[in-house]
């Protein structure tokens, strides 16, 4: 007799406390079932179960036994699944939340991109800057920037992004050079929702707040109105690096740029992972590397 033998009848048979139940759950004969575990119940030599003519226990020594039992099945399981999944493609739906303006001019495209390559895979990307609940709302991947709260879910780290304070030539050459960001109090600050600039002096941080006679909680709008020669502005490098290099757009005080921020993938604690979601991390953590931006 094998030593697996039984094992997935006695554990369907602990589980539902039942026969009955156990040969529908294995899609089998409750004779089936029955004689599977008094086969294994003689080779142990103990009692896994009380027989009743009402009902089904599972004995002190059965209980224990089960607990080991269920964790050989789930194993087993487990390498059945990386066996056959390892070379499959990604399929079904790809659940993403993100970001909303890093996500439209960032993520979307990649994703895009993506799911170009496998025609079997759908994508369901929601970008919302509320920080949605990934178990509950059944998300598959969260992407997320700056520093994490604890929690049980599983944090890759995929690229940085790196904030700049830039402004027009223009607006440069009329308000005068600004060396330090004490200075940028008399400029014209163009503001986000929030007035704190970051900064890093001799390595250690630097929090400004800024005034500014515009505000807006649009980075693309923001980035509008320095082109124009509105003011100074705050942003991270999705919105103005591009400006940076084409000389559009001036940044201001490189020597105290704040640190780097990191840019992550989220997913729930699985110990296998899905070909869709792993491939889809893998695929966005290739691509955001190869970005091209202002170097340090």
């Amino acid at each position: 007799m094998s030593q697996w033998e039984g094992i997935e009848e006695f554990v369907a048979v602990a589980d539902s406390e039942s026969f009955t139940k156990a040969a529908l759950a294995l899609d089998t004969s409750v004779a089936q079932i029955s004689r599977r575990l008094s086969a294994l119940e003689a080779r142990l030599g103990v009692k896994l179960v009380h027989r009743t003519t009402r009902r089904v226990s599972v004995t002190d020594v059965g209980l224990g036994y089960a607990e080991h039992c269920r964790m050989l099945l789930d194993g087993l399981a487990e390498a059945e699944r990386e066996v056959t999944e390892s070379h499959s493609l990604p399929i079904g739906r790809l659940r993403i939340t993100a970001p909303t303006t890093y996500g439209e001019s960032v993520i979307a495209p990649l994703l895009m991109e993506f799911i170009a390559l496998y025609p079997q895979l759908e994508l369901d990307l929601q970008l919302s800057n509320d920080r949605l609940d990934l178990i509950a709302d059944k998300f598959d991947i969260a992407i997320r920037i700056g520093e994490l709260p604890d929690s049980s879910l599983i944090a890759r780290k995929l690229s940085e992004r790196q904030q700049y304070v830039c402004a027009s030539p223009g607006y440069i050459a009329e308000q005068g050079e600004v060396l330090h960001p004490s200075q940028l109090a008399d400029c014209d600050c163009l503001l986000s929702s929030s007035s704190t600039w970051r900064f890093l002096e001799n390595n250690k941080k630097l929090n400004l707040t800024m005034r500014g006679s515009f505000r807006c909680n649009s980075g693309n709008v923001l980035t509008a109105a320095a082109l124009q020669g509105k003011g100074v502005v705050q942003l991270p490098d999705f919105y103005v690096a591009s400006h940076i290099e084409n000389n559009y757009l001036i940044e201001l005080l490189p020597d105290y740029r704040c640190e780097r921020e990191p840019i992550w993938a989220l997913y729930p604690q699985n110990r296998h992972l899905s070909p869709k979601v792993k491939m889809a991390i893998e695929f966005l953590s290739v691509k955001l590397a190869q970005g091209t931006l202002p170097s340090n």
